[in-house]
């Protein structure tokens, strides 16, 4: 019954911040698919099969250190983690323009996915702490925009600066904002909220007392190993990394496979690669809100994955004679696929206790990595093989299929805590 006076400035206070910090570090890893079409491959002598093993050597180092950042950011400090994490990407981000080989490329590339591999597991241990079951769909969510909104406007900001400078340039000057905006992250972050001076004393006693009763009735995990070992546990791991295997195919090679479908420049295909994100941001809030309000979370997760599986699949079966029509269902699969990310990544916190759960959490998102390493190298392969984004459809839509029937076996929650009535009076 105290849920009405918790702090509704905590959204305005902290989502802001969380959406940037989350947007730059996607806007350093992104942003290299834009590089691959617009000549960086044939300025340093990189083949085709190399092209997909860099553009993937971001999400190895992204996989080995998920864990221990999450681990970390759990029993020390999410700010101290992420106002370190924002000047070594911002800077690793920049030297990517400075690069003049193969090697060198590689190594930034690898580190750039080690000091991002905390990111995201230590914002979302940080969400955890802020934020009530009623709300963490769309906490989620407004972290995970992030993702798409990054897309869809450095889309055209990179378009623009690599038709205006180049490819180098574009890296130099995308890499900054992360290292300014971690002077701001240390002076506006506080770790819980016992610690915001901008919250009275009995919104702090009613959030406190609100995530306290959540935690009574799930049941107690022990430590990370048992946690690793459950059944749901397993099967989101898996789920995710053919999630991933979908997501990331389609988010490094979308604009070199707009540009092999027809001819166009790098803007042309900017504004276009543009689209898809757009669509898939206001699906991702609509999904949230409707996550929260019926507090169903597999509902919302595995009906949009199979929509955007079956929306590559589509677009394979009309071909690149028919661009308009394939770039369509391109457009309705890039929404599906990010649709469900609010729902599903609070999923994990409403079955495991908080000691492990930020550690389960890193470790479905280590394997979403994994899956992100190879989608991008076989879709880059696949490309430079066939000379068609044709058999990348095929790959990237079989591999969402796999993500629907694992989503779809996984048993909900069985330490339903509170009385209907309650939660559906505050859903």
């Amino acid at each position: 019954m105290k849920e009405h006076i918790i702090a509704p400035k905590r959204w305005w206070f902290i989502m802001p911040i969380v959406f940037i910090t989350y947007s730059l570090a996607y806007l350093d890893r992104a942003n290299f698919s834009f590089a691959s079409a617009a000549g960086i491959n044939e300025d340093l002598g990189i083949t085709k099969g190399m092209s997909s093993l860099l553009g993937a050597l971001f999400f190895l180092g992204y996989f080995f250190f998920q864990i221990p950042g999450a681990i970390y950011a759990e029993r020390r400090s999410v700010k101290k983690l992420i106002f370190w994490c924002l000047i070594l990407w911002g800077g690793c981000a920049s030297l990517t323009g400075m690069v003049s080989n193969i090697a060198m490329l590689a190594l930034i590339r690898f580190v750039l996915g080690v000091v991002e591999a905390a990111v995201m597991p230590a914002m979302l241990i940080y969400i955890s702490n802020w934020f009530t079951k009623s709300e963490r769909s769309r906490a989620n969510t407004f972290l995970i925009l992030g993702n798409p909104v990054t897309v869809l406007w450095m889309s055209v900001l990179s378009g623009y600066l690599i038709d205006a400078f180049g490819w180098r340039e574009m890296f130099i000057f995308e890499g900054f904002p992360a290292v300014i905006w971690a002077i701001a992250w240390w002076f506006m972050v506080q770790d819980k909220p016992e610690q915001a001076k901008w919250m009275s004393a009995e919104e702090k006693t009613a959030l406190k007392e609100k995530l306290q009763q959540e935690q009574e009735g799930i049941k107690a995990v022990r430590n990370y190993g048992e946690a690793f070992k459950t059944r749901n546990v397993i099967l989101l791991c898996l789920q995710y990394f053919t999630w991933s295997i979908g997501v990331y195919g389609f988010v490094l090679w979308l604009p070199s496979i707009l540009r092999n479908g027809t001819q166009m420049g790098m803007v042309e295909a900017g504004w276009l690669s543009a689209v898809p994100y757009l669509a898939a941001t206001l699906a991702m809030i609509a999904v949230s809100w409707a996550s929260d309000k019926l507090q169903n979370r597999k509902l919302f997760v595995w009906p949009l994955l199979l929509i955007g599986a079956l929306a590559f699949l589509g677009s394979y079966f009309v071909g690149s004679g028919n661009f308009w029509l394939s770039y369509a269902l391109l457009v309705i699969a890039g929404g599906a696929m990010y649709a469900p990310y609010g729902p599903f990544f609070a999923i994990i916190p409403e079955m495991l206790p908080r000691n492990v759960a930020g550690g389960a959490m890193a470790l479905i998102n280590a394997m979403g990595a994994l899956g992100s390493f190879l989608g991008s190298w076989i879709v880059g392969y696949l490309n430079g093989a066939t000379g068609s984004p044709a058999a990348s459809y095929i790959f990237m839509g079989g591999s969402l299929l796999f993500a629907v029937v694992l989503t779809v076996i996984v048993k909900p929650a069985n330490n339903k805590r509170t009385a209907p009535a309650h939660n559906a009076r505050h859903a």
